[in-house]
């Protein structure tokens, strides 16, 4: 931004003229540069003050819990701020990195359903006088469970024709670029809904869990704010955006944290439909998105290195 505005207040002028374009090139460079700097730092330290107070108040007036759980979720929904907030510098993301990025998150998201939630789930019902076939049963259908949530709430997101999708709506974002935003949204439920079944159950993964999933919601932060940065939204708003498509994890991660704490006969369900909720998002939608712009061997990597991390991640801090 600084080198476009730099060249074209310079252009071809002559002599004294084209010095002066030049030095009020750089003074509108800085400017701007000191203003999104200036934003970002009173963005960071509001969203710390709200956390810390937040967190606060939780901890006076809930169960440790459903605290834990709101720890988890706020910690996910930092992950998304944070990657959102290289916008304000990062033009564009390289295809095979973008697509990398999208591997190692579908990783994560595989290694965190196998490890944090299927294998807790089978475990829990177990505990609850189960054989080890009706566990699996039980399990099977709580995924089942969670993956016709997911369609049901994709398939109730309105159709884009293809004649409108370049037609942007009164705000001047096209609707295509809306339901993107709404459906990287609404893939940070099952997120929000692992962690907070996983805390409300006391579980010892609980922990390695959510900082997984903060660590895979890095990178959709950036892309949801590059997205909306390229179809011409200020900067700043597109950060903005970014950062509060996470919020939803802290709320879901309270709600399932609570709904698991009425009885133990829920934490087998909700372990298992978190599970298969985050299981249809990744086959349905992650990894052949990661395939679609021919970079299917950088996503594969991606995939196993997020998985392989999660999974030291969940073993050590389990």
């Amino acid at each position: 931004e600084f080198r476009r505005v730099l060249f074209r207040s310079a252009g071809r002028q002559p002599g004294g003229a084209a010095m002066k374009a030049l030095l009020h090139g750089i003074a509108e460079g800085n400017g701007r540069t000191l203003r999104n700097l200036l934003g970002l730092l009173i963005f960071i330290g509001g969203g710390y003050l709200l956390g810390r107070h937040a967190l606060l108040l939780a901890e006076l007036n809930l169960p440790a819990p459903i605290v834990l759980a709101l720890k988890g979720g706020l910690l996910c929904a930092f992950g998304t701020a944070l990657g959102a907030m290289p916008v304000l510098v990062v033009k564009t993301m390289p295809a095979r990195l973008s697509d990398a990025l999208l591997g190692f998150g579908a990783g994560v998201m595989l290694s965190a359903t196998a490890f944090s939630l299927i294998m807790p789930a089978l475990s829990a019902a177990g505990d609850l006088g189960y054989s080890k076939f009706g566990a699996g049963f039980l399990v099977s259908f709580g995924l089942a469970v969670g993956v016709m949530g997911l369609f049901i709430l994709g398939r109730l997101m309105p159709d884009v024709h293809p004649g409108c999708e370049g037609a942007p709506l009164s705000g001047g974002i096209p609707p295509r670029i809306l339901l993107f935003v709404t459906a990287i949204v609404l893939h940070n439920i099952p997120e929000g809904m692992a962690v907070g079944v996983s805390a409300g159950a006391g579980l010892d993964e609980a922990n390695g869990l959510a900082l997984g999933i903060a660590l895979q919601d890095v990178p959709e932060g950036l892309v949801v704010a590059l997205v909306l940065a390229g179809v011409g939204m200020s900067r700043f708003k597109a950060m903005l955006v970014g950062a509060a498509s996470g919020l939803v994890e802290p709320l879901f991660a309270v709600l399932c944290a609570w709904l698991v704490g009425l009885s133990a006969l829920l934490l087998p369900w909700g372990l298992a439909a978190a599970g298969g909720a985050m299981l249809f998002v990744v086959t349905h939608e992650i990894i052949p998105e990661s395939h679609r712009q021919g970079h299917a061997a950088e996503a594969t990597l991606g995939l196993v290195f997020g998985f392989c991390l999660m999974m030291v991640l969940d073993t050590a801090l389990g």
